[in-house]
């Protein structure tokens, strides 16, 4: 079973769900503002992929946020830091068994989903 964490009204979780009906791949949803996120959860990511590939840098979060908070020297501190503020975490994470993607990429999704 694929798990999609993400935020609702995000256009590239849509953009990941849509994809994944479209192929009739089932899956459940978790919106990370919503329904929270636990630090083992968010720790086994950064694990997977690197916490450098799951904060978003991009957004208004991480523009918003005061200088002090964005220095970020160890997994602990991103970690810590997506939790107090989940918009920072890259949109959309699937979650498949052990497989972790961050973002939407339509190849990708066709190699390692399908």
């Amino acid at each position: 079973m694929i798990t999609v964490y993400g935020i609702k009204n995000c256009d590239t979780v849509k953009k990941a769900r849509r994809w994944l009906d479209e192929r009739g791949l089932a899956y459940g949803f978790h919106d990370v503002r919503m329904d929270g996120l636990g630090e083992a959860t968010l720790g086994a990511w950064c694990d997977a992929v690197g916490w450098e590939a799951l904060l978003n840098r991009k957004g208004t979060t991480w523009r918003k946020l005061p200088d002090a908070e964005k220095h970020i020297s160890t997994t602990l501190d991103a970690v810590r830091l997506m939790l107090a503020h989940p918009t920072l975490i890259k949109r959309p994470v699937l979650v498949s068994g052990d497989t972790v993607l961050v973002g939407f990429d339509e190849v990708l999704y066709q190699q390692r989903l399908s």
